[in-house]
């Protein structure tokens, strides 16, 4: 069965919702006095540029780096697991927490 077309609207709230998630990660690391290269260590990366592909939107933290990642820039792993889950998989986030369950970034980090 063919896929169906991609719609362009969707795609273009998934990358504003990526660019987002990136700006709230970048939040996170800049609070927590890191640098990406700081942070690629931390986590076991080879290449601080992932981070910066990361913090752009154009990637995402993988799931198996979600908890190291979190540890890092200081938060509760599960809640950063379901801050980023608001992020890149908004429709599963609703319905498993329902609708009032988009984060709040700015609160996150305290900014």
């Amino acid at each position: 069965m063919p896929r169906p077309a991609v719609d362009p609207v969707r795609a273009a709230a998934t990358k504003a919702l990526r660019q987002e998630a990136g700006r709230w990660l970048k939040a996170g690391r800049e609070s927590a006095g890191l640098t990406q290269a700081q942070l690629a260590e931390q986590v076991g990366m080879r290449y601080y540029t992932f981070v910066s592909q990361v913090e752009s939107g154009l990637g995402r933290v993988p799931i198996e780096m979600q908890r190291a990642w979190a540890l890092a820039v200081g938060l509760d792993p599960a809640q950063f697991a379901r801050t980023l889950l608001a992020y890149y998989e908004p429709e599963l986030n609703r319905l498993l927490f329902g609708d009032a369950a988009h984060p709040d970034a700015q609160r996150a980090f305290g900014t």
